[in-house]
């Protein structure tokens, strides 16, 4: 299937919004953070129309409780996303990359839910780079770029991660400077 590449659309921050709510309602305090995290969350990024939320829970055991809550109200589980790619350089702990992936309910917007213990390194991850790009406007222009032409002549989505995956990477060495000049830290959560 072809890998649709969408301009940058207003409407995304109100459709996390809404999804979040309806997160926030099944989760309650379980859920530590919920966050509009990849692509569609930094203005004027080039993205697949799909909303990428975070939700952060506390230990590895709140992983399955959140899954399985999400699930009881419709969500869809994905078996395959039980971990994230390991950056090179980064941890190695498998526990630092750990999560659980839920797809939105059918018929509803198309949404992932990664579901992540807080503070660990998978968690923190998509927080900087996505704050790292909302402040780097070139940065994302050129990931920007690199999304949609990867598009234009990939049709599977595996190869489309694999390949953008080292980009990303670099994007977020980039930003670990970044943090490290400016004192970033995560702002408050977006649900």
């Amino acid at each position: 299937m072809p890998i649709a590449i969408s301009d940058y659309r207003a409407s995304w921050p109100a459709e996390f919004a809404i999804i979040g709510a309806d997160l926030r309602a099944i989760l309650g305090p379980s859920a530590i953070r919920i966050d509009h995290i990849g692509s569609t969350a930094i203005p004027g990024l080039a993205a697949k129309d799909k909303i990428d939320v975070q939700v952060s829970v506390a230990t590895s055991v709140g992983l399955e409780a959140a899954l399985g809550r999400l699930v009881a109200t419709g969500y869809r589980s994905w078996p395959e996303g039980r971990s994230d790619h390991v950056p090179p350089g980064a941890s190695q702990d498998p526990a630092d990359w750990v999560k659980r992936l839920a797809l939105n309910r059918l018929d509803e917007r198309p949404a992932n839910i990664h579901i992540r213990v807080a503070w660990a390194a998978n968690q923190r991850y998509p927080l900087l780079f996505r704050d790292y790009l909302r402040t780097h406007g070139s940065s994302a222009s050129a990931y920007g770029m690199l999304k949609r032409g990867l598009a234009a002549v990939l049709d599977d989505i595996g190869m489309y991660a694999d390949i953008k995956d080292p980009a990303c990477d670099l994007i977020a060495l980039a930003a670990e400077d970044w943090a490290a000049t400016t004192g970033w830290e995560a702002g408050p959560s977006d649900a």
